[in-house]
């Protein structure tokens, strides 16, 4: 059978019905056999103290007298109390004698054919007759071999004004109780029976119950494995194995993000080596072609060979540049490269950082506008990396700005904003500007790798600054630097 915990939740249900049913039987069996004797035994006292009293009134104020006679054994009886005693056995509904102190019998009925001797009785006849001799009414189940069948006997006294002259025993045959027992015995198996059926059909739905809902989610995760992140479970059920579907649903949708994700992730990336080499193969292309040409002697006036060195140089340096981004961005997430931090004044990295970008501003006639409305602002860092964070937004903010216009830069308790005039970023790119493989498609970004925004993204977090970007389209951004300064 293919549905293997439904199976052994069944076997284990039912071996633990069984076993229940077992032990629960075995005392139930136990209480009820002494629970039947002891009903037994106080229906046969109630008899036995009867009949007692009965004689005693019948025998008045006359004693026993037992002597030979009656097959060899004889009563000396008047009045009633010679058909009481003959028909004895039928009000005691068992055999019942009549004997003295010293083991003398009368009986009748059943066993009046029967001649007993003092040999013949059981070996605690005597103590028997002694105890009811004492006052006592006792049991016993030693007449049992003697009377041939398993037998419960009473012995109670007969009293004549306070004494006692003889001794009543009723012999009841226990059989009929035995079968009592084993009726109920059997009434028990064939219930524990019907019961251990039931609970083979309840315990395999109950485990088909359980089972089902794993074999949707066993199903699930083989589809999820398989790469198709679209997969639900479809099981709701309040209780843990419906927690675990669902959080498989929720694993099934963090998957089909991740997918989406990586795939971006993986066109960025490509894009990336995309404008990566070709970054690196248009300078590398001019250098070449530049130095064949110097060494072909192809040209060879003065003014020429100062023209083509003057090239090499330039782009020698533009690939200086994208070689140094890839290693300080590469330096920046490595979490061993540790940052040599002091405490400075951000106000004068930042005076800095404007300095160095007014060239960029004058030549598109852009105008820096600062305001600050404090000249002290200490914060622990590395001045130079402060410095580049600030000044590769002052470079995108100025870059991205129509030319006769401002960028504006504000210094507001414990934020610095950087804010330009254009055309602001879309809600599509928004999310993505300071992703590592991402680069806006604008007229302006023709030239750039995708790696300033990302640069000053780590910088920032190597100080633990929030650096986060505020856009609309047509109005301009807004860099905020967040220092978050008690």
């Amino acid at each position: 059978m293919k549905n293997k915990i439904a199976v052994k939740l069944t076997l284990y249900f039912s071996a633990a019905l069984l076993i229940f049913s077992i032990v629960i039987g075995g005392i139930f069996m136990n209480l009820f056999r002494k629970n039947a004797i002891e009903i037994h035994k106080k229906e046969l006292e109630r008899r036995a103290l009867t009949i007692a009293s009965t004689i005693s009134e019948l025998l008045g104020g006359y004693r026993l007298n037992l002597g030979r006679g009656m097959g060899g054994m004889g009563m000396n009886m008047h009045g009633g109390m010679g058909p009481y005693i003959r028909n004895l056995n039928t009000i005691a509904m068992a055999d019942a004698w009549i004997v003295d102190e010293d083991l003398n019998i009368l009986t009748t009925g059943t066993m009046a054919h029967r001649h007993y001797k003092y040999a013949d009785l059981p070996s605690d006849a005597e103590l028997v007759v002694k105890d009811v001799f004492k006052g006592e009414t006792t049991f016993s189940e030693g007449f049992s071999q003697l009377l041939e069948v398993p037998t419960l006997t009473i012995g109670t006294p007969i009293k004549i004004g306070g004494e006692i002259v003889g001794a009543l025993l009723i012999h009841s045959p226990v059989k009929n109780m035995d079968d009592a027992i084993d009726s109920g015995f059997k009434i028990l198996i064939f219930s524990i029976a019907i019961a251990l059926i039931l609970s083979l059909i309840l315990s395999w739905i109950l485990a088909l119950t359980f089972t089902e809902p794993l074999k949707k989610m066993k199903k699930t995760a083989i589809v999820l494995a398989g790469g198709d992140y679209d997969a639900k479970t479809g099981v709701k059920q309040n209780d843990e194995i419906g927690d675990l579907a669902a959080t498989m649903d929720l694993l099934s949708q963090r998957l089909k993000e991740a997918s989406k994700e990586r795939e971006k992730l993986n066109k960025q990336r490509q894009d990336f080596i995309t404008n990566i080499s070709h970054e690196l193969r248009t300078p590398v292309t001019v250098i070449r072609g530049s130095l064949e040409a110097l060494s072909d002697e192809i040209i060879t006036e003065p003014e020429e060979v100062k023209e083509y060195h003057k090239q090499v140089l330039n782009e020698s340096k533009n690939l200086e540049r994208l070689i140094n981004d890839l290693l300080e961005l590469s330096r920046l997430e490595n979490v061993d490269f540790k940052i040599e931090k002091e405490v400075l004044n951000l106000v004068d990295v930042l005076n800095d950082a404007l300095r160095s970008a007014s060239n960029m501003a004058r030549m598109k006639n852009i105008i820096l506008n600062y305001r600050g409305n404090k000249e002290l602002f200490t914060y622990e860092g590395d001045y130079g990396r402060l410095r580049q964070m600030f000044l590769i937004v002052l470079d995108n903010a100025i870059k991205y700005s129509p030319e006769n216009s401002s960028v504006y830069i504000i210094l507001k308790d414990n934020k610095i904003i950087i804010e330009d005039e254009g055309e602001g970023i879309s809600k599509e790119d928004l999310p993505y500007v300071f992703d590592r493989y991402y680069r806006v498609k604008s007229p302006e970004n023709k030239t750039g790798t995708g790696l300033g925004l990302t640069i000053a993204k780590q910088i920032a977090l190597r100080h633990g600054i929030d650096l986060y970007v505020e856009s609309q389209e047509n109005k301009g951004s807004k860099f905020i630097f967040d220092f978050k300064t008690s």
